[in-house]
């Protein structure tokens, strides 16, 4: 089915670990905020509506989706910290800027998860427009945010 037709952001939920005492850190970056803040809030509201503590879930702000990968590790190298969620967007333009963002971003992301050996989840729209973005922001198209959260606690679980 094309994804115009279709919310993107289906996923089961069977089987879901307890996280109740699970330590969720959310980094989020700053660049097209519109965005990144609701996928903020679609990962923060399904970690909630999935068993986490509020006090359990912490977030910090980076400037851009390339600073996430720092941020990540930042959070990630915390012992107390189960899972850490990245939650970015990268529009395409004109040049191949958005090639090398998206691809250091995602080499990063990755690295950081297997250094600290937990769940490092990749949050990080990489859409052709602004449409496109806020359509999978919690638009027809899901919310990504939610994915991220729940992937993270499925990671938990393995």
């Amino acid at each position: 089915m094309a994804s115009a037709l279709k919310n993107l952001s289906d996923f089961t939920t069977e089987n879901l670990p307890d996280v109740s005492g699970k330590i969720f850190a959310i980094v989020v970056s700053e660049w097209n905020t519109e965005v990144t803040h609701a996928l903020y809030s679609g990962a923060y509201d399904t970690l909630l509506k999935y068993g986490a503590k509020e006090e359990n879930i912490f977030s910090t702000k980076v400037p851009g989706s390339f600073e996430l990968s720092l941020g990540a590790q930042k959070m990630a190298q915390q012992s107390n910290i189960d899972a850490v969620i990245c939650l970015g967007c990268v529009i395409q333009g004109e040049t191949r800027h958005f090639d090398f963002i998206c691809q250091a971003v995602a080499d990063g992301i990755t690295n950081v998860s297997l250094k600290y050996d937990k769940p490092v989840i990749f949050g990080v729209l990489t859409p052709n427009s602004q449409e496109q973005a806020m359509d999978r922001a919690g638009g027809k198209h899901g919310n990504k945010g939610d994915e991220a959260a729940i992937t993270a606690i499925k990671m938990l679980g393995i």
